[in-house]
């Protein structure tokens, strides 16, 4: 607790509940629930989703954490439900999307134990921007420890999901060569596993389902 270090922050505008203009936390905790849940269940897939309120307050906590992250945090910043929900672009919304995509990958091939990986079949240019993103977290890293600013690992975390959708478009592990698919199924572990870590550094719950 000694290491503790308080981080000025700024004003965070126009974020209102529908219960009106004084915002307490319990209010915005149940707002950000309420239209993530009504934004999943607008989705096809969500009824296969085992606890949808669950995931729902997860995915929205990621939404605002993301959204409250992404600059310098003694800025001041207007808020947007909108905005922040969004499952695509740059929240944490897509976070989300992305990790549970990649968990249901690894699920879709045995979750099997990757072992004597060729990774010379990784030639492809999105395989290599991938690799090479995944290369700088130890740096990220070490630059929010250094400004306690949490946006860089932020900025790393929504590239390397850019990324890793991209991968997952043009490097299909299905009927793939078994070595082939073999480094793919890694690389994309790989860009899970540190996309999970640096979600939980953030404060966020990485769902497996959405």
């Amino acid at each position: 607790q000694h290491r503790c270090q308080h981080v000025s922050f700024g004003l965070v505008q126009g974020m209102k509940t529908r219960r009106g203009e004084v915002i307490f936390l319990e209010d915005v905790l149940d707002e950000v629930r309420s239209r993530m849940l009504q934004n999943m269940t607008s989705i096809k897939t969500t009824k296969e989703v085992q606890d949808p309120v669950e995931t729902a307050e997860k995915v929205g906590l990621a939404a605002l954490i993301i959204q409250d992250f992404r600059g310098l945090l003694s800025s001041g910043y207007q808020f947007s439900w909108d905005r922040a929900l969004q499952s695509r672009g740059d929240t944490g919304v897509f976070l989300q999307y992305t990790h549970a995509r990649l968990h249901s990958l690894e699920q879709m091939h045995g979750n099997a134990e990757l072992t004597d990986v060729n990774v010379a079949c990784l030639q492809e240019p999105d395989a290599i921007s991938v690799l090479q993103h995944l290369l700088r977290y130890d740096e990220v890293l070490y630059r929010s420890s250094q400004d306690l600013q949490p946006k860089h690992i932020v900025s790393y975390l929504l590239t390397l999901s850019h990324l890793a959708a991209v991968a997952h478009k043009t490097l299909p592990v299905k009927g793939s060569a078994p070595d082939v698919a073999q480094a793919r199924l890694c690389l994309f572990h790989a860009a899970r596993s540190v996309l999970a870590n640096g979600m939980k550094l953030l404060g966020i719950t990485p769902v497996t389902q959405m």
